[in-house]
């Protein structure tokens, strides 16, 4: 079932793209982003219809980011040769430790050795555009440790790094082990410790420290999340996606059998949709634009804002 519930959510997404085809009006796409989830788990033939269809009815940029996210222990070499394939030219690996114990605490089901020699490989066959993923701000982060895991992130030569601190989630296992006093978070002083070792080791490396939790070298800046922050407009599609057009934003059923069964029904309920305040874009401008190094452009806030 879970194979066929795959069929439907894939065609479920092909019908949501030629629904939407006016949402973008006019506008060229820069960027295709698989992520949320493991899209590494779709087929090439699931992952190729999706992006035909894109092409067929959007005006795509010919220098197009098209990133996929995925774990270490996805990218086998068929998986990398098919990916290939498919054009995608920007990986997202979700290493998130080099620490086995860590990896294990939290979930993951691949090893420390698996993340490096994942980004090995996929160099290897030619994706020189590599993201990795690094949380820190766990039980297992001392000063030290951190150390090291940035020093091996530095050495695989990736291109750039998103990191963040540990949030606890109330509903996850986690967040039942703080209530419950079995786990401790480490208080914010450490964090900001480990954060601003993070800044000074990573700039040291030739990284730019471009937004709050996102280094890259030059030239390799997401354009993806880039655009995000700089309040371009963008289209999301499946379960859980959201969408802005600079007036509104939407955001998809997170379920997936309620968004393949609404879509199926041409029913506009697989979405729920706020239109946005003057004063709402306003401060969702000023709060993006501070988290990165262009900050504030006074030019556009009164081209697009009353005065007061």
């Amino acid at each position: 079932t879970s194979l066929h519930n795959k069929g439907l959510l894939v065609n479920s997404i092909l019908s949501e793209i030629d629904s939407r085809i006016n949402y973008l009006p006019n506008k060229k796409i820069e960027s295709i982003y698989f992520g949320g989830g493991t899209p590494s788990l779709l087929s090439e033939k699931e992952t190729f219809l999706i992006l035909e269809k894109i092409y067929k009815l959007y005006h795509v940029s010919k220098d197009v980011e098209i990133t996929l996210e995925c774990n270490p222990d996805d990218l086998t070499d068929e998986k990398l040769k098919e990916l290939k394939r498919l054009e995608v030219n920007r990986l997202s690996i979700g290493l998130q430790s080099f620490d086995d114990e860590e990896l294990i605490w939290m979930n993951r089901a691949h090893t420390a050795k698996e993340s490096e020699s994942s980004v090995k490989r996929a160099q290897d066959r030619g994706f020189e555009n590599i993201t990795i993923d690094l949380i820190y701000g766990s039980k297992f982060s001392h000063l030290a440790n951190w150390k090291k895991t940035l020093d091996k992130a530095i050495a695989l030569d990736v291109k750039h790094i998103s990191s963040y601190n540990l949030t606890i989630e109330e509903k996850t296992k986690l967040g039942h082990d703080f209530k419950l006093k079995k786990e401790v978070a480490i208080d914010d002083e450490k964090s900001s410790e480990l954060f601003l070792e993070m800044i000074n080791r990573l700039e040291k490396n030739n990284f730019i420290h471009y937004e709050i939790s996102n280094f890259g070298k030059e030239g390799f800046f997401s354009l993806h999340n880039s655009n995000y922050w700089k309040g371009e407009h963008y289209l999301g599609l499946g379960p859980s996606a959201h969408s802005f057009d600079g007036e509104s934003r939407q955001w998809n059923v997170s379920n997936n059998n309620n968004y393949i069964k609404h879509i199926s029904e041409k029913k506009e309920s697989y979405f729920e949709k706020e239109i946005l305040t003057e004063k709402e874009r306003f401060n969702e401008y000023v709060l993006t634009s501070l988290r990165t190094i262009w900050g504030i452009d006074l030019n556009y806030l009164s081209a697009n804002f009353n005065t007061e």
